[in-house]
């Protein structure tokens, strides 16, 4: 093996191993996985909202513990969620199914956009993109999906994300195209 092959293969040890530590660290502070009651949510900005959630105060989210991917980064109009293509998530021909890789950009761009909405909106995904640039397999041990905003408005929001493994491989990419809710009643 060249030096260079080996320096790669560092490389992406090393980035692996942070990542593996950092959603330990999140994993650690997250409460146990249901569903926040409206009354602890009507005060909280989206982003005061995944603060909650990342330091425990409210639960952590099912959709991410039955796929198995999790928030790393929150911050007003950007988000890191990680997960974990397992043979779980296989479809017939072997592969990562593409409603997990579609499931895990939508999290991630639709939360984005969430993070810069006030107290008492919410939002709803009326258009996904996905487009597929790879077939992803269980040999990539840890995604990581990065969704930015592109554009918040009062009423629609429009984001956009990609999925890469430890390598900087690009797996797929999506953009949306959210609408923003006031509240009931």
């Amino acid at each position: 093996m060249s030096t260079a092959t080996h320096r790669l293969h560092d490389e992406i040890a090393a980035t692996l191993a942070r990542w593996e530590e950092e959603e330990a660290r999140v994993r650690a502070r997250l409460a146990a996985p249901g569903v926040a009651q409206p009354e602890q949510l009507m005060h909280l900005t989206g982003l005061q909202m995944f603060e909650a959630i990342g330091s425990g105060e409210l639960p952590s989210v099912p959709i991410g513990a039955t796929m198995d991917f999790w928030p790393i980064e929150l911050e007003f109009g950007r988000t890191v969620f990680q997960g974990r293509p397992s043979a779980r998530f296989l479809n017939p021909m072997g592969t990562i199914h593409g409603g997990w890789i579609a499931t895990l950009l939508d999290t991630c761009v639709g939360c984005a956009i969430h993070t810069t909405l006030p107290a008492g909106k919410g939002y709803t995904t009326a258009e996904l993109k996905v487009s597929y640039v790879r077939a992803l397999t269980p040999k990539v041990p840890l995604v990581r999906a990065e969704g930015r905003i592109i554009n918040a408005g009062r009423q629609v929001g429009f984001a956009e994300g990609r999925v890469v493994g430890p390598d900087g491989k690009l797996y797929a990419h999506a953009t949306t195209t959210c609408v923003v809710l006031n509240p009931a009643g």
